[in-house]
């Protein structure tokens, strides 16, 4: 009778479980990146750079700006700070998101190209570039990479308004009152799995 009842409920069991579990993607390169970069800055006796969800939501944007420009020696990090290729379309890329220029003004993006983001390669031009002088800035605290083709875009953030990639703050209710609107609904539901299979 008991295995009936577990059997019956698996399925319910399982979708929310499914509906709970974060989901997450495959980005091997931007991981071995991190991991890279927080121990080249471990050996230089600087904390640890923690993920920032904005910061790597622009770092995904841009990296598809960039993955249809060409590796050339005058691209990623073979270029001098500042002359990385520009978009017209910066504002719009931040307000994606949810970001403007005031709270980003303080945090660098570093663009490189690595034909096929070989990952010995990657932490290379990040490390031995004058993206360097960034990564041994203590300054930084927070870091957002992604990944497009051949291209790896890091974004450093420091914890000053005018660098911590901070989301308007009606964004940021938002976001609050859509989580607290997952947990009521995922408390219903265990409420009801054990109300019927009490029943039982």
């Amino acid at each position: 009778m008991a295995f009936s009842k577990i059997f019956f409920f698996f399925p319910l069991l399982l979708s929310i479980l499914f509906i709970i579990s974060p989901v997450f993607c495959d980005n091997d390169e931007e991981d071995d990146l991190l991991k890279g970069i927080n121990s080249y800055r471990a050996s230089l006796n600087l904390t640890s750079l923690t993920t920032n969800e904005n910061a790597e939501c622009l770092a995904d944007e841009l990296a598809e700006e960039f993955k249809n420009q060409p590796c050339t020696n005058s691209t990623g990090a073979n270029t001098v700070p500042g002359t990385e290729p520009q978009f017209a379309n910066y504002p719009n890329i931040l307000a994606k998101c949810h970001l403007n220029v005031s709270v980003t003004r303080d945090g660098a993006v570093m663009p490189a190209c690595v034909p096929n983001l070989a990952p010995s390669l990657v932490l290379t031009n990040f490390t031995q570039s004058q993206y360097s002088e960034n990564l041994n800035e203590t300054k930084y605290t927070g870091i957002g990479i992604g990944s497009e083709g051949d291209w790896i875009v890091v974004v450093l953030t420091t914890n000053t308004a005018e660098g911590n990639y901070a989301t308007a703050t009606t964004t940021a209710t938002t976001s609050a009152a859509n989580s607290v609107s997952e947990i009521i609904i995922i408390y219903h539901l265990l409420l009801l799995l054990m109300a019927a299979f009490y029943m039982l």
